[in-house]
């Protein structure tokens, strides 16, 4: 019952107010292309970095949507093994240095987008290229989040996992680490993406007046 009503009433909230907005006459109102020109590249390119170091470091400690997951399970689990087990203490971290790296990977990609971030008059903002720049930096920093807050997931469970099976049965650490380093990877793979999506953008840069608004929206 829960999961229908989470996913219906979105959409029907959706749907009453588009046709409240077609049968007033307001459609116009509902554009989603004005919104997208008359919003600042500056906000996309802030809104993708925030995505990129904030999905990345709630992968990396305890991400709600989905609970106990990456540090925060590990570190509970190696020290809750570590009173039946204490040798394992040691070892484990590693699994914390892998969930560790998933925020590493955030940081580094928020470091490199803003290093496109230059200051432009508001009056030569709007230029086409300006606007690639924007997209690319949210798009490639949801990208980015969203693969370091899976990696997170998958390092936090394996990890704790790792940790209760070596307190059990030493001979299973090896096994279940192979396991945790290949979903650690997936973090790697977000970072390679988010470089290839901003490889094409160039830095925020002024035009010349003739050129600068490319939007009958922008004034």
């Amino acid at each position: 019952m829960y999961s229908y009503s989470s996913h219906a009433l979105p959409a029907f909230v959706v749907a009453a107010v588009a046709l409240y907005l077609l049968f007033t006459g307001s459609g116009e109102a509902f554009n989603v292309g004005r919104f997208l020109e008359e919003t600042s590249p500056y906000a996309w390119a802030g809104t993708g970095v925030g995505l990129c170091i904030g999905l990345s470091v709630l992968g990396a400690g305890w991400p709600p949507v989905t609970p106990r997951r990456g540090i925060l399970v590990t570190g509970s689990s190696i020290l809750g093994g570590g009173v039946r087990s204490p040798r394992i203490t040691t070892k484990n971290l590693i699994s914390i240095i892998f969930c560790e790296v998933v925020a590493i990977y955030g940081v580094i990609i928020g470091i490199v987008y803003t290093a496109k971030l230059q200051a432009v008059p508001e009056t030569l903002l709007y230029t086409p290229e300006n606007y690639f720049t924007g997209y690319a930096l949210f798009w490639g920093g949801l990208t980015v989040g969203l693969c370091n807050l899976l990696c997170g997931v998958a390092v936090g469970i394996t990890g704790s996992t790792a940790a209760l099976a070596d307190a059990a049965d030493p001979n299973l650490f090896v096994k279940i680490l192979v396991v945790e380093v290949f979903g650690s990877i997936m973090g790697l793979f977000g970072l390679i993406v988010g470089l290839l999506m901003v490889s094409s953008a160039a830095d925020f840069s002024a035009a010349g007046p003739a050129s600068a608004v490319v939007s009958p929206y922008v004034h």
